[in-house]
């Protein structure tokens, strides 16, 4: 199945939810966000709804992904639900075809499956969670077909069935924050997402390698792709300054390997990093659009112009629910150009 085709006025947004679990709350808490947070979107007309696989975090509650979009899924009723993305060489890809066709079962027509090749996690984690991690990651391309086959209708007569998955049209995506994805994704002529959000560096590098070497398959007739970038939008471009520090000490814990719940919003960052970890985090979170409806809506042009990417994912890590779904709003308003 292809992705919905971009309109000429506008490229389709949508929302990626790490499902982070902020200070002095719950992983409950943080469920009953994500679900309220989906609602919002579909209203607004937000094209699809990702969520991430992550493992071993105190700031983040994704780590079952499929139960996570299934919950997600079952309290909309539009929007695209999927996997923004699901950390393939932590599974047997029979098990993804089967917990994907289930969902793509209860849910026709609206479930999508991104996949990853990072663990989404530290070293020890991974090795808890694949138990052998040989060649993990260089038999991704191998695990990807294998994944398609099990989805397949042709796979009907072979010994090993997906029940439910197979012969569902489930969009496959594949994800990426370097340019191997990328030249994967071309090469079995499927769409393309990558993590700008937070890996800046190979951007345009791998979007012109997507391009390149894609080639048209049953699946996509040409290339399609995604960039996922933070953006945290408000009222004006002071309050979101301010909103952001949150996330500018969520960012700080990923650079110094600690984890802890998303904190609140503090008024100056001054004496809690020091100058080259503010310089990291600047570095590392490049793709950041901050401000007022006007400040975000001509950052976003500009990534847009210079990219040419075919949608925008968005991701905001924001300590208030209530600023968050301001955050989205005020997003959805002003992509609609």
């Amino acid at each position: 199945m292809q992705p919905d085709s971009k309109p000429q006025s506008r490229v389709p947004v949508s929302v990626l939810d790490l499902a982070a679990i902020i200070e002095n709350s719950t992983p409950a808490d943080t469920f009953r966000n994500t679900l309220d947070l989906a609602q919002h979107a579909e209203k607004w007309g937000f094209t699809r709804y990702w969520l991430a696989e992550h493992h071993n975090m105190a700031s983040i509650a994704s780590s079952a992904t499929a139960v996570l979009i299934g919950h997600v899924a079952g309290g909309t009723s539009t929007i695209r639900v999927g996997s923004g993305g699901i950390m393939l060489p932590n599974h047997a890809p029979l098990v993804v075809a089967e917990q994907f066709g289930t969902l793509a079962s209860l849910y026709p027509g609206r479930i999508d499956l991104g996949l990853g090749r990072a663990p989404g996690t530290d070293p020890l984690t991974a090795r808890a969670l694949r138990r052998d991690t040989v060649g993990a990651a260089t038999e991704f391309p191998q695990q990807v077909q294998e994944l398609q086959t099990y989805l397949s209708a042709d796979n009907a007569a072979n010994k090993v069935r997906a029940v439910p998955g197979e012969g569902l049209d489930i969009p496959i995506w594949l994800l990426g924050s370097s340019t191997y994805s990328a030249q994967l994704a071309g090469f079995l002529g499927l769409p393309f997402a990558f993590a700008s959000h937070f890996a800046p560096t190979h951007l345009h590098a791998a979007l012109e390698l997507y391009r390149s070497s894609f080639r048209p398959s049953a699946h996509l007739a040409t290339p399609y792709a995604a960039a996922c970038v933070n953006v945290i939008a408000a009222d004006t471009d002071e309050r979101a300054e301010y909103l952001a520090t949150s996330f500018h000490q969520f960012a700080l814990n990923i650079i110094r390997g600690t984890s802890r719940p998303l904190q609140p919003p503090v008024a100056t960052m001054s004496g809690l990093w020091h100058e080259l970890e503010e310089e990291a985090v600047s570095q590392m979170m490049t793709y950041s659009f901050i401000g007022g409806p006007a400040t975000v809506q001509r950052q976003l042009q500009y990534f847009l112009q210079a990219t040419q990417v075919d949608e925008l994912l968005a991701v905001s890590h924001i300590y208030d629910h209530e600023a968050r779904l301001r955050s989205y709003e005020v997003l959805k308003t002003v992509s609609s150009w």
